[in-house]
């Protein structure tokens, strides 16, 4: 299918890893100028600035000028902006809500939603000026399945899918469509990295974290596919909704999660 992508210029957030590196990849090989946003870069990231049109800027996210200045450099460098996809975010596993603190609540909202909230602040003058425009907010299926592990994770994706449905009204009329996509467990960083919820799931189960992600945590979640998501499926999916293809979607929230959710 063709995405009619070639040419536009797009900003990623959370672009070192996952899916924000699987997004970037995927509107890189389409032919999109990427401006990749992350605290961090890492070797997948750089091979993709080597080779194809994709910039990386270093940036945290997190504070509140972070975003204002990725898509700041993103104008700067290309003179235009044409998509935003707001992938950053982070949890950790928690055991109980009463362990989480203050603190640990603001840094996880600052990053999984202030983020997402200043970058689209920043970016939508300049989408309002470009022709068929769009943000794609990665959000998650906790946002309506909340898990005590992931408590204020949760919390903070309910808020950004909120805001999805909010940005969409305000600014679909006006050629801006906003749409979410909100993915159950996918093979990422976010499971597989060191301490991370495939070791937390092991632990609990007494088996290896490649077991609990391939067994345990399908059959546990009631996933009727059988298996987690790949992070190419949830960049297929992003690079659909920001292209024109998708042109009358829009304030809408597409679940990726092999069946997880029960409910209509």
């Amino acid at each position: 299918m063709e995405l009619h992508l070639k040419g536009k210029t797009a900003v990623v957030t959370g672009a070192s890893k996952g899916i924000g590196l699987a997004i970037v990849e995927g509107l890189a090989r389409e032919g999109v100028k990427v401006v990749a946003g992350s605290r961090n870069t890492s070797p997948e990231l750089d091979a993709l600035a080597a080779s194809h049109d994709v910039t990386v800027v270093a940036v945290d996210l997190s504070t509140p000028d972070g975003p204002e200045s990725l898509i700041r450099q993103a104008v700067e460098r290309h003179g235009r902006l044409d998509i935003l996809v707001n992938n950053v975010g982070a949890a950790e596993p928690r055991t109980s809500f009463l362990e989480v603190s203050d603190e640990q609540w603001q840094q996880v909202f600052d990053l999984t939603f202030f983020s997402a909230v200043r970058a689209s602040r920043a970016a939508l003058p300049y989408l309002l000026q470009a022709e068929e425009s769009s943000i794609v907010n990665i959000s998650s299926i906790n946002a309506r399945l909340p898990f005590p592990m992931v408590v204020d994770y949760s919390a903070a994706k309910a808020a950004l899918t909120n805001v999805n449905k909010a940005l969409s009204e305000e600014f679909a009329p006006q050629g801006v469509r906003v749409n979410a996509i909100s993915p159950g467990p996918v093979r990422t960083p976010f499971w597989t990295a060191p301490g991370a919820f495939a070791d937390a799931t092991a632990t609990a189960a007494g088996t290896t974290p490649q077991e609990a992600l391939d067994v345990v945590v399908p059959q546990s979640m009631g996933i009727s596919s059988g298996r987690i998501t790949e992070a190419h499926e949830v960049a297929d999916l992003a690079l659909f909704l920001a292209s024109p293809v998708a042109g009358n979607i829009t304030g809408a929230e597409i679940v990726i999660d092999g069946g997880q959710v029960k409910t209509l």
